[in-house]
């Protein structure tokens, strides 16, 4: 898969927010059959940042979430106000 094909849509809830500023994590709709690994390096290719860990769950709605935590050095708000989400 290409790294672009594996991110559907970025999560923007109270919850998001609040883990992006306090814990400098983003929340990503993925596709299902991603693994971790692929998940953690297509948002190092398309967005020049480092992460550091990525956990996953599947909702029940059947949509797989990550939660991505990016380094010290890289900013989740920074991340999210480029991307023009907020």
């Amino acid at each position: 898969m290409q790294p672009h094909e594996i991110l559907i849509r970025f999560v923007l809830t109270e919850k998001s927010l609040r883990l992006a500023e306090r814990e400098n994590k983003i929340t990503v709709i993925v596709r299902r059959e991603a693994t971790k690994k692929q998940i953690k390096e297509a948002i190092e290719k398309l967005y020049n940042v480092k992460v550091v860990k990525v956990n996953t769950l599947i909702t029940p709605t059947g949509e797989k979430k990550a939660y991505v935590k990016l380094a010290p050095e890289y900013s989740a708000m920074d991340l999210l106000t480029k991307l023009g989400l907020i």
